[in-house]
């Protein structure tokens, strides 16, 4: 399960392999920010409290747009955060720069 939290609604919705978590956000009408989905404007980005460990590793595209210290903190731009197989319970909450 994974749960979205934008500013307006929380979305919990089936786990999908191989879909970013924007992909989600978007798939299922969750309010969440975005503009491009290719890792450059960061309007997607996404502190993902729990679950972590169930997203693919921090691609190039979020280690150009993004500070090491966010990734420590837990932070992921959504359009580049893919769900591993077999994927657990995540929760991941829309919070863009601005």
């Amino acid at each position: 399960m994974i749960e979205l939290v934008t500013r307006t609604r929380t979305a919990e919705v089936e786990a999908e392999e191989g879909m970013s978590l924007l992909d989600l956000a978007v798939k299922h009408k969750a309010d969440w920010l975005f503009s491009c989905t290719r890792g450059t404007c960061a309007r997607c980005r996404c502190l993902v409290e729990e679950g972590g460990e169930f997203l693919e590793e921090v691609t190039d595209a979020e280690w150009d747009r993004m500070e090491p210290e966010e990734f420590d903190q837990g932070y992921r731009l959504a359009c580049q955060a893919i769900v591993k197989p077999a994927a657990g319970r995540i929760r991941a909450v829309n919070k863009p720069y601005f």
